[in-house]
């Protein structure tokens, strides 16, 4: 079947958005509306002791300039995370108000909005506003933050140490590497990084006297309504309407309520028209959340055979300024859930100290933790493999849980429910040409160049697929609509959605229409992040489906004269019929009947279907990536010369749309390999503030990726989908490090951190030739 599940169906989106006619938040034009900028902090850290808005309210077309003092009435943003200090102890998480209003934190910490009639005229008065602000010391990275002595960002969090994080039984993991044969003990860096999306953050904020309304950039506007309304706003939530249309990428930054949002809504209120606010790429540098940025000691026990005994992590992650939502998340329970990985270790501890620094607050970015899990296992077993003297293939085969171990309880605390590691890494070796790597180390030495070979495999652990809104709804033009809680940010959900309810129900797959960006038309919704979406929406559709045929059953019993037990569906024809004969009604038809029927039952006068699915646990997507990449010794420049990526995603409903997301995380995690960072001076001003200073991957530097599947289908969700979308950074960042690694080795020279610019590289190998 053309749009059957295993499909590559080509993206319903992409005729609307190739023709430039999708409706992002900065394309909306609002009767009536007014525009708005935003006043940030150039101070890293400092306490404000004036803003003087007199001079801006003064200017051309401006209509009001608000400050923290104006918005007392409303809540604070909030951590979402209930995790614990090693004491038992609640993290702590210091308020922080949507306008700074006793010190400024980060430099692009907002302390005022202007709203003007024109975007010109507020961003001119914004310039007008003048702060007064007693500069203190600042302190950018983790480590250094919590050290005695160190900068204060807040006076109740001695040390800046958010959460002291613990995981582990620390004197069985001690023991283990007390009378291990073999121990490997890195210093490893996740730096830093600028999420990127092509849309910067925009927001349309409206309010008609009773009801608040968001027109706004998203991940999933049920959560981000009830955010707006309990934690901000404090009204009811049916008094808030949130609304997102196109989004220009995300990654998780866009997840989560940010300071702007109260700022325009309480001036819509104010002023009673429409407030449009959009950020400058210049202010998404150091307003929206960054990621990663870890300072991690890796450990790995080993018996004399390479058996793994045990992993320890101790890591300061950097929250930055203040807690983002999830931003303890990352260093937590993100390492402890995916140093597992593949391998069956039998004891790991975690453990993490969260910390403030004066920086951009950290949040999710694409694998929120997963990718840095991975990356320091797959570190840790090549440099164990190369201090012992050991293949590193067979390190990791002999150390693979093997299927006949499934369902397989893990250390840290999660339970595989399948999966066939060995034989996949295998089945990526043999398309990489693994063994013919020789001959074109040759070839590229000709050339004056070093080339190195690298294995990344990888296991993450998806977000739980929670409850989730499926309704199948059956319009008078014949079409249906899906709508779902979940949200398209760039992934294409549309297309694989609809092959899904085509396949259960029959419909035909161009009648079939979706909706994920209305708060009023859910009932519930988890929103998309976590690579959870198809386990999500798609167990919500398939069991709506059920109830749809269940329905139709009964109906088609009244309008076929027959029993309901005589009643069957032919899902593949869309048709109710009386078994054993060619009596019947196709499903679209039933839905029309129904509709006009007034001799039915009430409860069978409509076969729409609105359903919140349960629970559903999380499901672990897995693979093994091979990177090679060639070293110019005179610059040090590092090019990624091949790529291949095999993985296990279980059923894959789309498959051509499971590779686009693969692409696109082998890019971002080769960007932060090899060039991405976020720097700073040690006054914390940022010096990578701008596409000038931070590099971000081109079409040039990649090569083109060979991607393919061995899937187990998962157990946890009636899909049996295992989730694609972080899974590519998982498997990259190990896999292109490692080759650098191999490369260097070769040349006598010592690895390098990410991202391994051509500085470091080129210092790398300057020393190492310098030793020789």
């Amino acid at each position: 079947m053309r749009f059957a599940v295993g499909q590559s169906v080509k993206r319903n989106e992409d005729p609307t958005l190739l023709r430039g006619q999708g409706r992002y938040t900065d394309d909306l034009q609002v009767a009536g509306q007014v525009h708005a900028h935003i006043v940030r902090s150039s101070h890293a850290h400092g306490v404000i002791r004036g803003i003087d808005t007199a001079a801006a309210r003064a200017m051309p077309g401006v209509l009001g300039v608000w400050t923290g003092a104006d918005l007392a009435q409303y809540g604070t943003i909030r951590c979402a995370m209930p995790l614990k200090n090693r004491d038992g102890s609640p993290l702590r998480a210091p308020e922080r108000p949507s306008l700074a209003t006793d010190k400024v934190r980060y430099v692009g910490d907002p302390v005022a909005v202007v709203v003007a009639e024109t975007a010109l005229q507020a961003r001119d008065a914004a310039e007008a506003v003048e702060l007064d602000i007693e500069p203190l010391d600042a302190v950018t990275e983790a480590s250094a933050a919590a050290a005695p002595g160190a900068p204060q960002v807040f006076e109740d969090v001695p040390n800046n140490v958010v959460l002291d994080f613990h995981h582990g039984d620390s004197a069985k993991v001690a023991e283990a590497f007390a009378t291990a044969a073999h121990t490997v003990k890195l210093e490893l860096r996740n730096n830093r990084i600028v999420v990127c999306p092509m849309e910067p953050r925009s927001a349309v904020a409206e309010y008609d006297g009773d009801r608040f309304t968001l027109r706004v950039g998203s991940q999933g506007v049920f959560g981000l309504r009830r955010q707006l309304a309990q934690d901000i706003l404090k009204v009811p939530v049916e008094k808030v309407h949130v609304l997102t249309g196109n989004v220009g990428g995300s990654f998780g930054m866009k997840g989560s309520v940010y300071p702007e949002y109260a700022p325009i809504l309480h001036a819509a209120r104010e002023l009673g028209r429409p407030v449009k606010w959009t950020d400058e790429r210049s202010g998404s540098f150091v307003s929206d959340q960054h990621g990663r940025d870890h300072e991690t000691v890796a450990e790995l026990a080993l018996d004399a055979q390479g058996k793994f005994l045990a992993v320890r992590l101790t890591s300061f992650a950097n929250m930055g300024g203040y807690l983002a939502t999830v931003g303890p998340l990352m260093g937590t329970m993100g390492f402890l859930k995916n140093i597992q990985s593949n391998y069956a270790t039998p004891l790991i501890e975690i453990d993490t100290k969260s910390v403030f620094t004066n920086t951009t607050p950290v949040g999710a970015y694409r694998g929120a933790g997963r990718p840095e899990g991975n990356y320091f296992m797959e570190r840790l077993i090549e440099e164990a493999a190369r201090q012992m003297g050991r293949d590193p293939l067979e390190l990791r085969r002999i150390n693979h849980i093997r299927p006949e171990q499934m369902p397989f309880n893990t250390a840290s605390g999660t339970t595989y429910d399948g999966g066939e590691f060995s034989a996949l890494m295998d089945e990526a070796l043999r398309a990489a040409d693994w063994d013919g790597f020789e001959a074109r180390a040759a070839e590229s030495k000709s050339r004056g160049l070093l080339r190195g070979r690298g294995l990344g495999n990888y296991l993450e652990c998806t977000a739980p697929a929670g409850k989730e809104q499926g309704t199948v709804r059956f319009e008078e033009d014949g079409d249906v609509t899906i709508v779902t809680g979940t949200l398209d940010y760039g992934q294409g959900h549309w297309t694989p959605f609809a092959q899904l309810l085509s396949e259960r129900l029959g419909i035909p797959f161009q009648r079939i229409k979706l909706v994920q960006g209305d708060s009023d038309q859910l009932v519930h919704g988890g929103g998309t992040g976590g690579s959870r979406s198809m386990m999500s929406s798609g167990t919500a559709l398939i069991e709506a489906s059920d109830k749809v045929i269940e329905k139709g059953r009964e109906a088609a019993s009244h309008i076929l004269e027959a029993a309901a037990a005589d009643i069957e569906f032919e899902p593949g024809a869309g048709r109710f019929s009386i078994a054993g004969t060619d009596r019947g009604i196709g499903i679209l038809d039933l839905a029309a009947r129904m509709r006009a029927a007034d001799d039915l039952p009430e409860e069978l006068r409509s076969l729409d279907v609105t359903h919140v699915t349960e629970d559903k646990p999380m499901a672990f997507p897995n693979g093994c990536h091979v990177a090679e990449v060639e070293v110019d010794p005179e610059t040090g420049h590092v090019q990624l010369a091949r790529y291949v990526a095999v993985s296990d995603f279980g059923v894959q409903v789309n498959p051509m749309l499971v590779a686009g997301q693969v692409h696109g995380g082998i890019a971002q995690g080769m960007g932060q390999a090899l060039m991405e960072r976020v720097s700073y001076d040690e006054g914390g001003q940022i010096l990578s503030a701008s596409f000038m200073d931070y590099a971000l991957p081109r079409a040039e530097d990649m090569p083109s990726l060979t991607t393919s599947s061995r899937g187990v289908p998962a157990r946890t969700n009636p899909v049996g989908a295992k989730g694609c979308g972080e899974a590519g950074c998982a498997g990259s960042l190990p896999a292109v490090m490692n080759a650098l690694a191999d490369a260097l080795g070769r040349a006598g020279a010592a690895p390098v951190d990410m991202p391994a610019t051509p500085e470091k590289v080129w210092v790398a190998l300057q020393r190492a030739s310098a030793a020789a």
